[in-house]
């Protein structure tokens, strides 16, 4: 197979352009996001399995399904996230004691985004 030298020298000038466009690299910056890294190193992160809005109680003003501190199993349910008017209960996928919740009662959550820390 021949590879076009055209192709080439194009896809290098677009990479030095978008290169030449990132101003702020502090996002791409390891040592401010340590914080972030030590949290999931110190503990097992519970990720979002969809997009929606997290509700850490069955019903407005009542108990919470998890608390820091509390002992959990596998299979607990640690809140429910909405979407598209459907009430999706996100279990616990090991047994652990809850080290941080991550988001707030209301609160959007993007697919992937870390709900809860376990230790």
């Amino acid at each position: 197979m021949e590879v076009d030298k055209k192709i080439l020298i194009k896809l290098l000038k677009v990479l030095e352009e978008l290169k030449n466009s990132i101003k702020d690299t502090s996002a791409l910056d390891v040592d401010n996001n340590e914080e972030v890294l030590t949290d999931i190193e110190e503990g097992f992160s519970i990720k979002s399995p969809l997009v929606g809005t997290a509700y850490l109680a069955p019903e407005p003003g009542g108990k919470k399904f998890v608390e820091t501190g509390k002992k959990i199993k596998k299979g607990d349910t640690l809140m429910i996230v909405e979407a598209m008017k459907t009430m999706n209960h996100v279990p616990s996928t090991k047994d652990g004691i809850v080290k941080k919740v991550c988001v707030d009662d209301g609160e959007p959550v993007e697919f992937g985004q870390n709900l809860v820390i376990l230790d």
